[in-house]
């Protein structure tokens, strides 16, 4: 076009003079033509028509055709020229299609640009749709996600195989060892039709975890339990749980993911429908939400579980959700208006003491209590892991595990280490290995192990010391009291000595006794300088070694020996009675894994000894009298 409107322009450049009839005609036929180019042939022919002119314009009157392009270049409007005054039409007319002529270029190179912006947008969109098309189709997968799908399944295909952990860890009920009793009282609480919350306490690795699972499985085989073969054991840990405040974030009882800030699935958050996520409350529904450490929880988060304990339900709020909202999926509308369901039945374990957990939780469960085990259960546990791993051992390496620990955990831990180093150092099949007391030892340097149990003579009596008994947490232990007494410079100008470490109320005791030695005995403390000592140094408190220190007192004072292997624990009044404490069963374990032949207990605690009780002897005394009575006596 731009090419033909210079041509135009160049053929129209005339000479001022006037033109002949034949140059004028042909000045006319290029106009003609210049003017078709610049309006187009269609608009061209619908202006002739309109006006009529086609007779016209095929005509010989050159100043006819002059009028007829007017018409049509300029509007009907316009006036036939004479014929002197051809040239000037001529060149109005030139003028006035050139013009046109120079619009309908710049009008065609921005359609021309237009055409291919929008080809190229709609070349884009096109792409765009069969991408959409292709991935409705295909599923949200792509190269990259496929690529990264295909290495999680090469991992998956590479194993090491079960740990040793995992072979060692008790299948059975019958293969925990030394918790009868609590086992006895879960599985009434469990595998009753009116399933009860639960509290576990016990120290750690006794096998808290594994009764409660293993629970929930001979419930399931009861006709008359609740619980199905559908029934879930949720286990998680109290110490990691976290929540978030604005309670956008709770893995345990579930939450509500913002649409806006939280970015829930494309189509809810487009729509600005809040979308909530249920936790693990709701996944126990219908078994057992086990709680390990629950001591340990977020105290704010405690007293809303207690709330989904009562209700049965768990309840979602937010405040992007409108009811009235038609475009609100059944489930979002059931969890908002309804809730979750979050029937289950709670089992917490702790190895904190009763007191320090929420009363509110313990007033809605019932409490079991695992016992610590005696070195003869870790034989037993080390034993049937034997058995487990089809490996032969050295006589006599059971008994050192059990001088090192009282966790049954701990003690497979050990066998497991001395099982990896003799097979390491035999290099022999695994059904070949032999361990020996050589590799338990072994491990036992490596792991910086201290001995659990203190060996005494228990044979020879002593002047001035005494086995005492303590508690910390749910473990008991024996303590080493002994006292020393030098006659005064001066009569009743004596001294007496305490370690500094020792508490207030064990330093009372110490004044009680002096007290009931003078009442019993007629003997005055004050005339000796006397020295009490707690071997190791600990800080000793509470009053229930005051009987260990009048022993240790008056043995020292007569200078009658102590037996050497009897324990004793109870606090002394200065009437001479004896008082109850507390602990009693941790004691009692803590002499047995001392291989004590006896305790001392006071009369009031004797109804918490376990009636199947067996190993050791109990002696519950109600006064000095008859504790001096016991252990100043001949074995």
């Amino acid at each position: 076009m731009e090419g033909n409107a210079e041509k135009y322009i160049a053929k129209s450049v005339g000479s001022e003079h006037k033109p002949d009839k034949r140059m004028l005609e042909r000045q006319v036929s290029v106009l003609g033509e210049m003017l078709i180019d610049s309006m187009g042939v269609k608009a061209y022919n619908e202006k002739v028509r309109e006006f009529r002119l086609e007779e016209t314009l095929q005509g010989n009157d050159v100043v006819l055709k002059i009028h007829a392009l007017q018409r049509i270049a300029l509007g009907p409007e316009a006036k036939p020229p004479q014929p002197e005054d051809c040239l000037v039409a001529v060149k109005e007319l030139r003028t006035r299609i050139i013009d046109m002529l120079a619009q309908r270029v710049v009008k065609e190179r921005i359609n021309k640009e237009l055409q291919d912006r929008i080809q190229q947008r709609q070349d884009q969109y096109m792409q765009e749709l069969k991408l959409a098309i292709l991935k409705k189709h295909s599923g949200p997968e792509n190269p990259t996600t496929l690529k990264k799908y295909a290495s999680l399944q090469e991992l998956e295909r590479r194993s090491l195989g079960k740990s040793i952990m995992e072979v060692l860890r008790p299948s059975t009920v019958d293969e925990i060892v030394g918790q009868q009793r609590a086992i006895k009282a879960l599985m009434a609480k469990i595998g009753s039709p009116y399933p009860q919350h639960v509290l576990l306490y016990g120290p750690p690795g006794v096998g808290k975890t594994s009764v409660a699972r293993l629970a929930l499985k001979v419930a399931k085989t009861k006709k008359h339990s609740p619980f199905t073969g559908d029934s879930s054991f949720i286990e998680v840990d109290g110490t990691t749980l976290r929540w978030d405040t604005r309670e956008i974030a709770n893995p345990l009882l579930g939450s509500v993911h913002d649409p806006i800030y939280q970015g829930s699935n494309k189509e809810l958050s487009e729509t600005g429908i809040p979308e909530p996520k249920t936790g693990l409350v709701t996944q126990a529904h219908g078994g057992i939400l086990f709680i390990d450490e629950i001591g340990e929880m977020d105290p704010v988060l405690q007293n809303k579980l207690l709330k989904v304990l009562e209700d049965k339900r768990i309840s979602f709020e937010s405040i992007y959700y409108d009811d009235s909202n038609k475009n609100i999926p059944l489930y979002i509308q059931k969890l908002f208006e309804e809730g979750a369901p979050a029937d289950f039945i709670l089992i917490g374990a702790t190895t904190r003491q009763p007191e320090s957990i929420n009363p509110a939780f313990r007033s809605r469960c019932t409490e079991v209590f695992f016992d610590p085990l005696t070195p003869a259960d870790i034989v037993i546990i080390i034993n049937n892991a034997i058995d487990k791993l089809g490996v032969q051992i050295e006589k006599g390496c059971a008994e050192i595990i059990s001088q090192y620990t009282i966790e049954g955990r701990k003690a497979v831990n050990i066998l497991a280490d001395a099982y990896n180093i003799a097979i390491t150092s035999a290099d022999c099949a695994p059904e070949e290995v032999r361990i020996s007391c050589s590799d338990v030892y072994t491990v036992i340097q490596n792991s910086r192990l201290a001995p659990c149990v203190r060996l005494t003579d228990k044979i020879h009596s002593r002047i001035g010391r005494v086995l005492a008994l303590g508690v910390a947490g749910y473990i008991g232990s024996v303590l080493e009291i002994e006292a020393i007494a030098f006659p005064a410079l001066k009569k009743g100008e004596g001294t007496i000595r305490i370690n500094d470490t020792a508490g207030s109320m064990t330093k009372d005791s110490v004044f009680n006794a002096a007290a009931v030695i003078r009442k019993i005995s007629g003997e005055f403390v004050s005339d000796y300088d006397v020295h009490v000592n707690c071997i190791g140094g600990g800080r000793v408190d509470g009053p229930s070694a005051g009987i260990a220190i009048l022993t240790a007192l008056a043995s020292a004072i007569t200078q009658r020996p102590v037996r050497q292997d009897i324990a004793v624990t109870g606090e002394i009044s200065i009437q001479g009675e004896v008082k109850p404490v507390g602990g009693i069963i941790e004691k009692i374990y803590g002499a047995k894994q001392n291989d004590m032949s006896a305790v001392i207990i006071p009369a009031k605690n004797s109804k918490e000894v376990p009636a199947d009780l067996s190993g050791i002897e109990v002696y519950a005394v109600k006064r000095a009298e008859e504790v001096l009575e016991i252990l100043f006596s001949d074995n």
